[in-house]
């Protein structure tokens, strides 16, 4: 325990709990990438099916015989499971590199990649089959496994009639606390980038850290037991995206911009480690591999934090027991790719449907990079968590979602904190959750 000082003559000690990082199955044993992607797709729809098909008979019952696509009747009811694939012609393709090269007319910069002539279609181990009827086609992700009720019609199409995802795995029992224990999740803080607001971020660190606030307030935040960074602790700005098309004569006395970013967090990172167990967690604009799973920085990167054993670096996704609490997230990668890709507009929803489908990136890695598993897929959600998040996110949302078994899921997206200048602070005793937000304003007015 940490002493926190306050104002008066009361000083407050730093509670702890118990610890246990989850996430060795995203770290990488080899880095094998001469494999095909198929792979991975297989391993999903295996290690998936069972679930699926279970689902599909507490929901249906013995209404229609579950089969594979090789053994569809045309006009008899039956019941199929596999993985989705999206058509879509707007999807980004290699062309558009082609054509910006050979100086051709290039194709219209987009956000968002969906359009009226996607059509869906489902594949097994074997065959595929274009779907039609009651799915919705905008919502629908490629890669999701999904169980589909209907029938084969004339066409040689499958016609829907109804749907299913696997059921929310088990939870497991945590001890009640007998007092509050609260984690922040933070995201998005882009140090380095002109707009970053240092003033606002050194607020956050002083009533973290118990150096501001009144007494009540620093009696809770020594409550705080961890903190949680959920990716883009440096700005997009510090990405130097040009060097690779540069002579290195001309670049041979230039400093990577993300020099001076990664000593200002690792100054911001030594107050927290100081009196806090961190977990740093990787995000897109991180120097860090690009593809999911995301390594853990090099604890080099960071002299002065890495001085502690209260600092982790950590994967992302990142699976934790705290408190015997599980946590599970991700730097928001996974939300921010599929809301690119169907019509959803509610960030909490894509991260609900996530954990219906039982998988974290159902995307990769058909738009959402990730390493090429041979014999795995990491990212199947295969113990329910306690808490979900998703860190880089427009705003902070919450919500408690029930699974079939009274399972209960906190589910959280972490705002940017360069976006909003605020964190999301959560009680693990009754799983209350709010955002904190910061304001320095030294104007005279």
């Amino acid at each position: 325990m940490t002493e926190m000082p306050s104002s008066g003559q009361e000083t407050f000690q730093r509670l702890s709990c118990d610890y246990e990082n989850l996430s060795s199955r995203f770290k990488l044993q080899d880095r094998n990438y001469q494999r095909q992607y198929a792979h991975l797709y297989s391993e999903r729809l295996i290690s998936m099916r069972p679930g699926l098909e279970k689902a599909a008979r507490r929901k249906w019952g013995e209404d229609a015989p579950l089969c594979h696509l090789y053994q569809l009747v045309s006009g008899e009811k039956q019941i199929v499971v596999g993985t989705l694939f999206k058509s879509m012609e707007l999807k980004p393709s290699i062309l558009k590199e082609i054509s910006e090269d050979r100086n051709l007319t290039p194709q219209p910069v987009r956000e968002r990649f969906f359009s009226d002539s996607d059509f869906l279609v489902l594949e097994d181990e074997l065959q595929r089959v274009v779907l039609t009827g009651n799915i919705d086609v905008q919502t629908a992700i490629t890669g999701t496994v999904i169980a589909v009720k209907g029938f084969e019609n004339d066409n040689g199409k499958f016609e829907v009639e109804d749907s299913c995802y696997v059921d929310l795995p088990s939870i497991e029992e945590f001890p009640p606390l007998d007092d509050d224990r609260y984690i922040i999740l933070m995201s998005g803080l882009g140090i380095g980038s002109d707009q970053t607001d240092l003033m606002n971020l050194q607020l956050m660190v002083d009533i973290i850290t118990g150096q501001l606030g009144t007494a009540d307030q620093q009696k809770m935040f020594s409550k705080v037991v961890r903190v949680i960074i959920a990716g883009n602790s440096l700005s997009e700005s510090t990405q130097d995206k040009g060097v690779l098309t540069t002579a290195k004569y001309l670049t041979r006395k230039s400093q990577a911009g993300t020099v001076e970013g990664v000593k200002t967090l690792d100054h911001i990172l030594v107050q927290l480690t100081s009196c806090i167990p961190v977990d740093l967690m990787a995000g897109d604009f991180d120097p860090a591999n690009s593809s999911l799973p995301q390594q853990p920085f090099h604890r080099c990167m960071f002299p002065q934090s890495s001085v502690y054993s209260t600092f982790n670096s950590v994967t992302n996704p990142y699976e934790a027991k705290i408190a015997g609490i599980r946590v599970l997230g991700s730097s928001g990668q996974n939300v921010t790719d599929i809301y690119q890709f169907t019509t959803m507009e509610d960030r909490l929803s894509i991260l609900e449907q996530t954990l219906k489908y039982g998988h974290i990136a159902p995307s990769a890695p058909d738009t959402l990079a990730c390493y090429p598993f041979y014999d795995q897929d990491p990212f199947i959600i295969k113990e329910c968590p306690a808490i979900y998040f998703a860190g880089n996110q427009p705003r902070f949302q919450t919500k408690k979602l029930t699974g079939s078994c009274d399972q209960e899921v906190l589910l959280v997206t972490v705002p940017s904190f360069q976006e909003t200048k605020s964190c999301v602070i959560i009680n693990l005793r009754t799983m209350d959750c709010q955002p904190l937000i910061f304001s320095a304003n030294l104007s005279s007015s």
